[in-house]
């Protein structure tokens, strides 16, 4: 071992004594900059990021533009806190900047915070109060926060839940489409399921077929478990974000919005993971059946600030009607300078192209994958849009069943490639989420990595 080495094994030994080990590790380095779609640590290792921070860093780490912003707003005014004054000049900025192309055009309403579950916290009291309703229903595999109340909805995996209850009542958790595993399709012998996503240039839109039963099984939860006159809300992400990045076949999206319209009941999209340009458009839910879930109020966090702390809702104008002053808060809510962060962030998205490029690179790292998976069958499954892709991973000779690990072992394998790679869901998955700016020659690099990385776990 190295002296720089013994120096950072010496440095996280005594820092992991401070830390609890409740906060995961995936890698033993120590981070010292970051630039683009790279990250160099301590020890002087180039390593290219495909997490962007679970999808944060945007624009790339430290975008000359979003440093340029921070620095100034925090030379001018770090906190003007919402309660005590009316707002701040970066606010102001920035909800004129949501109300002219940004946000949906129906959700004129916003309310600033810190994280996405806080986000989704504050979601459920909206609801809950402008319905007069209490009950929520999720989708299995949802990830929205580890507080109590976003942690009751989430459903991902059990290791955010465990150990932690009684968790919040009055939630029900409904069945995603995960067409993959469904038994139809195995009757189909996957004729209406392809390995390719269901868009152009891939395959056709409506290429993917679902048997309609998730959108029965909601149905059946509205007359078996909880009544229409309890139900204030559904929330789901657009593209599962921790739950393997699954997307909605079509019509699923535009049949969710009618049923809740028959019963009165609010849509939430929390589009804190698939929001903020990531998947080619501003908004996740608006890649699927035309936007046709076109969501009563819409969570957003994570890419918004470019990795600084900056989350809130986005809700239609009668939302917060019945809420008296003071029912929503908070100390650091709608920073100044996380704010002057999310008002350079759309402007470098805008002023950079980064919508399209997210979209173009999106088709160059899906193909890419795709041409790999002609290599080696264990890939079983590729998903998502933009820059937002999965890949699921079966058995050696093409199967639905996983060894189990391998998703983790292709990780660290890209690991010693120089590359940082996170895995996603309960299943064997892993996620490329690379900053909204990757170039074409930075996604041939990730290929050739993942390549690499495959070769060494499953063999050439």
């Amino acid at each position: 071992m190295s002296s720089s080495s013994k120096s950072v094994a010496q440095a996280l030994s005594k820092f992991y004594t401070q830390s609890p080990a409740a906060v995961s590790k995936l890698n033993d380095f120590i981070a010292k900059r970051g630039e683009g779609s790279w990250v160099w640590t301590t020890e002087g290792r180039k390593l290219l990021d495909m997490t962007s921070g679970i999808g944060v860093t945007s624009t790339g780490h430290c975008h000359p533009t979003v440093v340029k912003a921070v620095q100034e707003q925090a030379a001018t005014i770090v906190h003007a806190q919402q309660n005590i004054f009316g707002s701040h000049e970066k606010a102001v900025e920035l909800y004129d900047k949501f109300s002219n192309g940004v946000m949906p055009s129906h959700l004129s309403r916003y309310f600033l915070c810190n994280s996405g579950a806080e986000a989704v916290d504050n979601a459920i009291k909206i609801v809950r109060s402008c319905t007069g309703r209490q009950n929520i229903i999720a989708f299995d595999g949802g990830y929205h926060g580890r507080t109590i109340g976003s942690m009751s909805l989430t459903t991902s995996k059990t290791v955010y839940r465990q150990g932690f209850g009684p968790l919040m009542p009055g939630v029900f958790v409904a069945p995603y489409p995960n067409c993959l595993h469904c038994k139809t399709q195995a009757e189909w012998k996957r004729a209406g399921y392809h390995i390719q996503p269901s868009y152009p240039p891939f395959d056709a839109p409506d290429c993917r077929k679902c048997c309609g039963s998730p959108a029965e099984a909601l149905e059946w939860m509205l007359l078996m478990q909880t009544a229409p006159m309890d139900t204030a809300a559904v929330i789901l992400e657009p593209v599962l974000g921790e739950g393997g990045f699954l997307s909605p076949p079509p019509g699923f999206m535009k049949n969710l919005r009618a049923i809740c319209d028959k019963h009165g009941i609010m849509v939430i999209a929390d589009e804190v993971q698939s929001g903020a340009a990531r998947t080619g458009k501003w908004w996740g839910h608006q890649q699927f059946d035309d936007g046709g879930m076109r969501p009563d109020l819409m969570i957003f966090a994570k890419g918004m600030a470019s990795g600084y702390p900056f989350a809130g809702v986005a809700a239609r104008a009668d939302a917060f009607e019945k809420m008296a002053p003071g029912t929503m808060g908070g100390t650091y809510g709608g920073n100044a300078v996380a704010c002057a962060a999310a008002v350079a962030t759309i402007e470098v998205i805008e002023k950079e192209g980064l919508l399209r490029n997210a979209h173009e690179r999106g088709i160059q790292l899906t193909q890419g994958i795709l041409d790999l998976a002609n290599r080696h069958p264990t890939i079983i499954d590729v998903r998502g849009r933009g820059l937002m892709v999965g890949v699921e991973f079966g058995s050696k000779d093409g199967g639905l069943v996983a060894p189990k690990g391998i998703a983790t072992a292709v990780a660290k394998a890209c690991i010693k490639h120089d590359m940082l790679l996170m895995t996603a869901g309960a299943r064997e998955c892993v996620r490329f989420l690379p900053s909204l700016n990757i170039s074409a020659a930075e996604v041939d690099i990730a290929l050739k990595l993942f390549g690499q990385a495959l070769d060494e776990v499953v063999g050439k």
